[in-house]
């Protein structure tokens, strides 16, 4: 969890929640069943398939390298415009809004102590300093959610002062200022809801399988586990620890607006200029406004260290993650013959690469969506990620996909993202008391809803193209999919079923049991089962037919004979 809510989750989730309501606290309970189906689908086929990285599985299950580079650049891409420039950039405006340092000398502090301690200690310090941070998260936002229900008079009072919450300087002839009347639904109108109900019940899930599923921040942390029964109650525990963020940082971001609305909710440009430094809105600070109001001295510097162990932990698993993707999957491609020592050196001098483009990229967040910064990752996210999840379910679910239909399919939806993506930064939400001048495709529909349709397009050119090229051999798919994650592949029973096409064949259907038991391919897409009936091989080889006579028996046939009447045919997954 604490890679996952890093210090932009903190002020994204709590802007949001000041500027819209409950709502965004969906983004949330949707990753509590994605994280289940992390832990039950996707990583015991990642576990069977062997791989360290999600581009790696894709080159396996699909030959050839352009997917895995292709993979590995737009994960970094991802990483730099999603995730490390917007923790970096809300770091630095809770440190400045606690201790009135300047922005950007915050950024360099916190970027050096992370850097420190994520270069010398690797993956396992990553490790054990998230499940500290955890237990400080959660415990230093639980004090803070109690602080301010205390303030507001619990939930009911909430509802009343949020409905209230008008600052005194509005904008003539606008409603930018009210509160919306659907702030305390979770599941708004289709059509006029800034979050829609079907977008988050079946757009979001698209972004979430990405996110949870496929990204690999956090399959890393899964696949990093002693064993898959390991894997799966990690996934569960996470699980259970995404109902709390609704509790602890979406409903304080409404409390920080019922008790600040001049400057949490502030809507004309001068004074939201004044206040935070960005003229569409000052959302972002509803977070640290509330800590630095309503903490006492000795709390408020708990929670102070509470959002700078969530950047530092979201910072060092980014950090780890891009290192390893760029050294293993794209270096490597030039430089084949590189040592560990080389790898090592040049995943360090990436990632500080990757911190000076994302701070270059920190003035365009503060002037994007509305100065919303969760919405500003979300929506990037659903510029990007669909075809990403596309092909992964069709990767693990289907087996007659190809290489040329998933790299094809990858380009098509990359095209329509980016598009959308260029349309939206060119077109940037017009202000309180502006015209909105955007297209229809930007202001009548929503990102969510594109992400559904992105993801369903580019299912449907995969397919086709797919279809259109030679499929797979079934043999090359061994343990790349859901099918076949459990096929045996030990050198033994390849040497059983090599010794037993020497045999004299045995006519009709009592052959093609042999062959099959021998070689694990009983049927296709169940390669654990044995022969129909227990018994039935030894009995059918037990007497010869009319046209076989008895053979003295060599010791190579008799070790493949006891493979078949002794040995398991497959070994399940530890935890299945």
């Amino acid at each position: 969890m604490s890679s996952n809510v890093g210090s932009g989750l903190f002020i994204g989730l709590a802007g949001t929640g000041a500027a819209g309501g409950l709502a965004v606290g969906g983004f949330e309970w949707n990753a509590t069943f994605l994280l289940v189906a992390l832990g039950w689908i996707f990583v015991p086929v990642y576990i069977a398939a062997g791989v360290v990285t999600t581009p790696q599985y894709l080159k396996k299950r699909f030959g050839g390298e352009r997917i895995q580079v292709y993979m590995s650049v737009l994960s970094l891409i991802l990483y730099i415009f999603t995730k490390i420039s917007t923790d970096i950039f809300s770091g630095a405006l809770f440190i400045q809004m606690a201790l009135g340092w300047n922005l950007y000398l915050s950024t360099g502090i916190l970027l050096v102590v992370t850097a420190i301690y994520t270069i010398t200690g690797g993956l396992t310090a990553v490790i054990y300093t998230d499940a500290l941070q955890t237990v400080i998260m959660v415990g230093g936002a639980l004090v803070l959610m109690f602080l301010g229900f205390q303030k507001v008079g619990w939930y009911p009072g909430l509802q009343q002062l949020y409905s209230q919450a008008l600052p005194n300087v509005t904008v003539p002839n606008t409603t930018c200022h009210l509160p919306r009347p659907d702030a305390f639904h979770m599941l708004r109108d289709p059509v006029s809801g800034d979050i829609p109900w079907p977008g988050i019940i079946f757009g979001l899930t698209v972004l979430a399988t990405w996110c949870w599923c496929t990204d690999q921040v956090i399959v890393q942390r899964s696949l990093s586990a002693k064993n898959l029964s390991h894997a799966k109650g990690g996934s569960v525990l996470g699980g259970y620890l995404k109902i709390l963020p609704m509790f602890f940082i979406v409903m304080p971001g409404m409390i920080s607006r019922a008790l600040y609305p001049d400057e949490v909710g502030c809507v004309d440009p001068d004074v939201c200029q004044r206040v935070c430094g960005a003229r569409v809105g000052c959302s972002n600070i509803a977070y640290p406004k509330l800590v630095m109001a309503l903490m006492p001295i000795g709390l408020r510097g708990l929670m102070i260290a509470v959002i700078m162990a969530a950047l530092m932990s979201s910072l060092t698993s980014i950090f780890n993650s891009s290192s390893t993707l760029f050294a293993i999957d794209v270096w490597q491609r030039f430089r084949r013959r590189a040592t560990e020592q080389e790898l090592m050196v040049v995943g360090r001098v990436f990632v500080v690469f990757l911190v000076v483009v994302s701070i270059l990229w920190i003035p365009i967040i503060q002037s994007s969506s509305s100065g919303q910064l969760f919405d500003y990752i979300q929506s990037v996210t659903s510029y990007l990620a669909p075809p990403v999840t596309a092909l992964f379910l069709l990767a693990i679910f289907c087996r007659r996909v190809t290489e040329p239909g998933a790299f094809w399919g990858l380009m098509f939806g990359l095209g329509v993202g980016l598009l959308r993506m260029i349309l939206e930064f060119s077109y940037p939400a017009p202000a309180c008391g502006e015209v909105d001048r955007r297209p229809a495709v930007l202001k009548d529909f929503h990102y969510l809803y594109f992400a559904l349709l992105l993801c369903g397009l580019t299912v449907i050119v995969i397919v086709i193209i797919s279809l259109c090229t030679t499929p797979i051999p079934e043999e090359k798919l061994t343990r790349l999919t859901w099918w076949t994650r459990n096929c045996p592949t030990s050198e033994l029973e390849k040497e059983a079923c090599e010794s037993q096409s020497e045999r004299e064949s045995v006519p009709g259907r009592s052959e093609r049991l042999v062959q099959e038991s021998l070689s694990g391919r009983v049927a296709p897409g169940n390669c654990s089962q044995g022969p129909e009936q227990p018994g039935e091989l030894n009995k059918m080889n037990s007497k010869p037919t009319n046209n076989q006579h008895p053979r003295k028996t060599t010791a190579k046939q008799y070790k493949a004979r006891h493979v078949a009447e002794k040995k398991p045919l497959g070994k399940p997954l530890m935890g299945q």
